[in-house]
């Protein structure tokens, strides 16, 4: 029975008198008695206990771990986790899964939780975040990002006392500081743009101000030699604009080490910050929430934002593993850049429809299984 505990998520107790749930987890045991080879998991959509099938997977063999585990009381996804009794029983058994994710990933993978939270009795529970700190607390991983996703159309609500929920946690995980990382490749247009400074004027403002500073002869020399440079790499266009502090006239940094800002500060007198108009990949995530006509999964993530983030943390053919792959998003967003994916669910319709998505993912049309 202790086999199928993350199957079920009852307590002891309660587990005699719910002897259906049981049934139902009975019918994936012939799956996993087939012992098929790791290869065999590779480009496919699994019905099965998560737990089982991952103990099943070598260790160090999954590039990226992509999943949104079920809310806690959020929705009704049938049988499985997020019908704890808790929020304490809930986050153990997500832990549960973490441990396995953690011990498959590849040292420069990474692992990315999607979760959502909770209010009981009119209080925030904030489930992601204790999730988050437990994750570091028992497990050798450090917590990269948390990208928040803000959802753009919300589901309406009207709160007199509190606002409308808008936004999810992305938590990313590593298990090593050499973790694969594209950041070329990551949201090109998400970011803030400089404006370009243009004209002869550039610069202009900065040697009155070294003029008129308490700096040395010999500093003020070395800061209008730097400036002219500087203004001459804006104009042959190999950066974007550029930013000057001067000792005594603008606030310094806090901290700093040599070579740092600071650092120059106080050895030359200045200090010069090109900036070269790269836009600024930021930790937020702006897009709308998704529906999938015929789809009767309660709640499907972006497809926009699991493409990013498979572009950002994976190579072309990485495998991709998604261990709560509901509708599938995972695993399409997977196979349509080029990766390979495993994808494993608890309840057998989704992955029906998980599969019926893959095999339509060319033809551009989305499966109607349900309507």
């Amino acid at each position: 029975m202790k086999k199928l505990r993350s199957v079920t998520n009852l307590p002891e107790k309660k587990k005699a008198k719910k002897k259906k749930k049981f049934l139902i987890a009975e019918t994936i045991t012939p799956y996993i008695s087939l012992n098929r080879s790791f290869e065999n998991l590779i480009d496919k959509i699994i019905h099965g206990d998560n737990l089982t099938i991952l103990k099943s997977i070598p260790k160090n063999t999954i590039n990226l771990i992509i999943t949104s585990p079920p809310y806690f009381k959020q929705r009704d996804y049938g049988i499985g986790i997020g019908n704890e009794k808790t929020t304490e029983e809930y986050v153990e058994n997500l832990l549960r899964v973490f441990s396995e994710c953690e011990r498959i990933l590849t040292n420069d993978g990474s692992i990315v939780f999607n979760l959502g939270d909770k209010y009981l009795e009119s209080s925030l529970q904030l489930i992601p975040f204790r999730f988050a700190i437990e994750v570091q607390k028992r497990f050798p991983v450090k917590l990269v990002n948390n990208i928040t996703w803000v959802k753009l159309n919300p589901t309406p609500r009207q709160y007199q006392k509190r606002l409308v929920s808008s936004t999810e946690p992305f938590f990313h995980f590593v298990k090593d500081d050499g973790y694969y990382y594209n950041l070329s490749d990551y949201i090109n247009n998400n970011g803030i743009k400089n404006k370009r400074t243009n004209g002869n004027n550039i610069g202009k403002r900065y040697f009155d101000l070294i003029e008129s500073s308490n700096l040395t002869l010999e500093q003020k020399k070395l800061a209008l030699c730097e400036l002219q440079e500087v203004i001459k790499e804006v104009r042959a266009g190999k950066i974007e604009s550029f930013r000057m502090k001067i000792k005594g006239i603008h606030s310094e940094p806090f901290g700093g080490q040599n070579g740092g800002r600071k650092y120059q500060l106080m050895k030359k007198g200045f200090t010069i910050i090109k900036i070269k108009g790269n836009p600024i990949k930021r930790d937020v995530i702006e897009c709308a929430v998704e529906t999938i006509k015929g789809s009767k999964h309660p709640a499907i993530y972006p497809l926009y934002i699991i493409k990013e983030i498979i572009k950002l943390l994976s190579r072309p053919n990485d495998i991709v593993l998604d261990p709560f792959i509901g509708s599938g998003t995972t695993a399409v967003a997977a196979k349509d850049l080029g990766r390979r994916y495993i994808g494993i669910d608890i309840n057998e319709e989704y992955c029906k429809y998980a599969r019926a998505r893959i095999k339509n993912l060319n033809e551009n049309k989305l499966p109607e299984l349900f309507t």
